[in-house]
């Protein structure tokens, strides 16, 4: 590999993994005109794992503002991340994919009241994104989102501590 090649391997790495961030943040803020510009035009995602819908990312978008009203905290942390460039000619290409584990804390509304973190019980899941990203002329784009959820901890009475 040439140093330029390296060179833009390494940007790409970067612009990949700035896209990833916001697509958590977008998420977590509710800015749902943000999380639309992240996706190509024919971008997809798949959050069915997880009791969603699968559709293009204006029906996704419509369904997470929706579902994610009942929270008044968010917080993705997505992590373990795994990028794969498709090749053209030994250059990075212009596809790519990611794989990265996620858990999502968030907190409920009370009675439409942001809750006291005390009085407020949390939800948490946790799983893995299967990202497919487009390079278009406006910088990488998602083109698919699918959402493995693994696990899921919802509110309610904890089990006793196991003493030996």
């Amino acid at each position: 590999m040439t140093q330029r090649v390296e060179l833009a391997t390494v940007m790409d790495r970067l612009a990949v993994d700035g896209l990833i961030t916001d697509y958590a943040v977008a998420v977590d803020d509710g800015d749902w005109t943000a999380y639309r510009s992240l996706f190509a035009p024919d971008g997809r995602a798949d959050y069915r794992s997880a009791g969603g819908v699968e559709g293009d990312a204006g029906q996704v978008a419509a369904w997470l503002a929706e579902s994610l009203s009942l929270f008044s905290m968010r917080q993705h942390l997505i992590v373990n991340r795994r990028v794969t460039f498709g090749t053209l000619d030994h250059d990075t290409g212009d596809t790519a994919r990611v794989q990265a584990d996620y858990i999502n804390p968030m907190r409920f509304v009370r009675d439409g009241q942001d809750g006291e973190a005390s009085s407020a019980p949390d939800f948490v899941c946790g799983g893995r994104y299967a990202f497919g990203l487009l390079r278009t002329a406006d910088g990488w784009r998602l083109r698919e989102v699918v959402v493995h959820e693994k696990w899921r901890r919802l509110p309610g009475p904890r089990p006793a501590p196991v003493i030996n």
